[in-house]
């Protein structure tokens, strides 16, 4: 097995490279690649060090399978170019989730209809991630009708000059900006840039991604994306609409079996999941589940995931150990 991640450098290529070696990932050769600007950088995994070298080196090792992590414009640039030497990309950009052509993949939900043709698989956006991993599972018993989702996105979903800029604000000191406005101390609904319709490319993406890995495109979606001054996580507070009259107690019940899922809620207690505990964390927290009084068949509940962990190095990890798995690289 020969690996390959493009964009190691970054935030979710570190995530991946940790990852890699926390699950023991059956690889014999790794080779990492990122922009010009980190060729011949050193990363340490499984106590050896790693030169960062560059796509078109990495082009001529032929990898098996290439986690691609640096941004859409390079995905559209070389996933084909490799895919057409054999090799199975997982895309973390937004290059090919929308394609006819191509699977959105969530492992606990959709694996299965992946097969040995599948040369480049996308890997669905950080906060879609972990709403359908709790939508899933309470589609199949319930039939969702309509689903309304506010997020509250860590400033880590922006990449590393955000995060800067927190930092930076935060001592006070105002310079490069990630956003047109102030993060520290505030928060911004806008997430990714506006179109014409007035929403934003993530909230979107939150829509047109929930249906294509539910295949639903029946259900009613609408979003909200707003960034928050955490760098956790994602947060999420989901209403949930169904055709048939949910039970809460069964919904614990469903959401409790479901590998992945930790539900976290105890109001007497003050137990429900926040960003500050799922940090570093693989799995999707779920809390406040409760009947909405408003309207008929209808929940509240909130969720939450580490959006560089399952949102998506972890994600991108598990859609390749499922290949390895059913040999189909």
């Amino acid at each position: 097995m020969k690996l390959g991640i493009v964009g190691v450098t970054g935030m979710v290529g570190r995530v991946m490279i940790d990852l890699l070696e926390k699950r023991n990932f059956p690889l014999k050769k790794l080779y990492l690649s990122a922009s010009n600007k980190s060729i011949g950088k050193t990363i340490f995994f499984k106590k050896r060090t790693y030169k960062v070298i560059s796509i078109y080196d990495l082009f001529k090792k032929k990898p098996d399978i290439v986690l691609f992590s640096a941004g859409s414009n390079i995905s559209k640039e070389w996933a084909k170019k490799f895919s057409d030497i054999g090799s199975t990309i997982i895309d973390n950009s937004s290059a090919w989730r929308m394609d006819s052509e191509k699977k959105l993949i969530v492992p606990e939900i959709n694996a299965s209809c992946l097969c040995k043709k599948d040369k480049i698989i996308a890997n669905p956006n950080c906060s879609t991630i972990q709403l359908v991993m709790v939508l899933f599972p309470l589609h199949i018993k319930y039939i969702i009708k309509r689903i309304i989702v506010s997020t509250y996105q860590s400033v880590t979903g922006t990449g590393k000059q955000a995060l800067d800029q927190l930092y930076q604000e935060e001592k006070g000191i105002f310079s490069k900006k990630a956003y047109p406005y102030p993060i520290y101390q505030n928060i911004l609904p806008h997430c990714d840039s506006f179109t014409e319709n007035k929403y934003t490319l993530e909230e979107i993406k939150l829509i047109n991604e929930t249906k294509k890995i539910m295949n639903n495109y029946n259900i009613g979606i609408t979003a909200t994306a707003v960034r928050v001054p955490v760098i956790g996580g994602h947060s999420e507070s989901v209403n949930i609409t169904f055709e048939k009259k949910p039970d809460i107690d069964c919904i614990y019940k469903i959401l409790l079996k479901i590998k992945g899922i930790i539900v976290q809620d105890n109001p007497k207690k003050n137990i429900y999941p926040m960003p500050l505990y799922a940090h570093g964390k693989d799995e999707v927290f779920v809390g406040r589940i409760r009947e909405d009084f408003s309207f008929q068949n209808s929940i509240n509940l909130w969720i939450v995931a580490d959006n560089l962990h399952k949102g998506a190095a972890t994600n991108a990890i598990q859609i390749a150990e499922y290949l390895t798995q059913k040999n189909y690289v």
